[in-house]
């Protein structure tokens, strides 16, 4: 056990979640008997669940600011009606219709976090009323009808890395993809060490890091060779290559700038965080706006696999996201969770969809698995950091009601990490 601490830094949930990834994907390659890792299926998999992935990257910074979006899927709905509706009726250029929808989401982001950030409703109502408000507009604009795609704007949803160079048996561009991974792996993970040691920090023994960098290079080589070696035409998807640009974004969002540590600070104190001069306001409505223009990507991708708007798109993805942030390590009180976690997060739902899937199980049983998977997710979290008898619906609108008093030693602290990272 003091091996695996070393290993992956001592946190139980953030390697629990590691193992319970790889659990699953082994349970399910032994009793699909051998389909869950074949090239067509992990492919599939990642195609047909980016979009979900895509919002969890959104939903973790509202739920780490402490606030929840109810209302991702029915934004997703709307953007998607609308700017199939603008590329098959207003004539937009497939690329122009992209930013026509990014555009879109940040108009309903800014609405929504108005509300929230400058009148004070708590995001959980607003949201709840953005759900019902632009389901119904999805289905009013298209008037409860499908509304096909030009093939030009499918590439984004169903698309994937051309063949070049000569013939290798491989997608060389797949393959060069994984190696530039790997050595990415690699160079950061030495500049950390390096930097660590320059400031005479504790630094983990070279076994452990090297036994760490072998274990990801292995797993993002093996699923590189997953990907090229699909059948004719199929390469890594285009999904992936849009989520993995924007994990790599966000990710430095939120671990090294001044944005993502004052996220950090909203959410854990709000009250402390303004004392130090975080201006929460305008932080909250970053966080929504921010989420609504991913929740409009999400469901452009997803109308562009699917070749066309439904008046039932984005049912119940609001559920498959908030899911994916809490699996993935996210604190329910808020200030707490990584972009990192919520992807592990959201493939560990992506691999239960898909395995129940493969095994034949129905959809009934399997939203209660979903269910109960999140259920136990959030109890594991509210076990480990209880500390008080506080309801998830008052922690959810606790940077609205709560009116403690902020101990002096605890509002210097938080302002002496905030002004050490501006």
């Amino acid at each position: 056990m003091n091996a695996l601490k070393k290993l992956f830094g001592g946190n139980t949930r953030q390697f629990g979640m590691i193992f319970a990834l790889v659990a699953l994907i082994v349970f399910f390659q032994i009793f699909t008997e051998g389909r869950t890792l074949t090239p067509g299926n992990v492919i599939n998999l990642f195609n047909g669940n980016s979009y979900i992935l895509i919002l969890a990257i959104g939903m973790v910074l509202v739920i780490i600011a402490g606030h929840i979006d109810l209302s991702v899927g029915s934004v997703a709905a709307f953007v998607g009606v609308f700017v199939a509706l603008a590329m098959r009726d207003w004539g937009f250029p497939w690329w122009v219709g992209v930013l026509f929808g990014l555009f879109l989401g940040a108009v309903i982001g800014a609405w929504q976090g108005f509300w929230v950030a400058y009148v004070g409703i708590p995001a959980f109502i607003v949201t709840l009323a953005g759900m019902l408000l632009f389901r119904g507009f999805n289905q009013f604009v298209g008037k409860s009808n499908t509304i096909p795609v030009p093939k030009e704007f499918q590439f984004i949803g169903s698309g994937y890395l051309p063949e070049v160079g000569p013939n290798t048996g491989f997608n060389n561009l797949t393959l060069l993809i994984g190696l530039v991974a790997v050595a990415f792996v690699i160079i950061m993970s030495l500049r950390a060490r390096a930097a660590a040691k320059a400031l005479g920090a504790e630094v983990p023994e070279l076994w452990v890091e090297v036994t760490k960098l072998v274990l990801i290079c292995g797993a993002i080589l093996y699923a590189t060779y997953l990907f090229a070696t699909g059948r004719p035409g199929t390469s890594f998807p285009i999904p992936g290559l849009i989520l993995a640009v924007l994990v790599l974004i966000y990710g430095f969002i939120a671990d090294k700038t001044v944005l993502g540590r004052h996220v950090y600070a909203v959410g854990g104190n709000r009250h402390a965080a303004e004392l130090s001069g975080v201006q929460s306001k305008k932080v909250n409505f970053m966080v929504m706006m921010n989420m609504s223009i991913l929740a409009g990507l999400a469901g452009m991708i997803f109308v562009a696999r699917s070749t066309a708007s439904g008046p039932f798109d984005g049912v119940g993805w609001e559920l498959d996201a908030i899911a994916a942030v809490f699996i993935g390590g996210a604190a329910v009180t808020g200030g707490v969770g990584t972009v990192i976690g919520s992807i592990v997060g959201g493939l560990v739902m992506a691999v239960l969809n898909n395995g129940l899937q493969l095994l034949g199980v129905g959809a009934d049983l399997t939203q209660i698995i979903k269910g109960l998977v999140l259920l136990a997710a959030v109890a594991f979290d509210v076990y480990n950091k209880s500390q008080g008898k506080r309801s998830i619906t008052g922690m959810l609108m606790k940077n609205f009601q709560r009116n403690n008093e902020i101990k002096p030693d605890e509002a210097t602290s938080t302002k002496e990490v905030i002004s050490k990272e501006a």
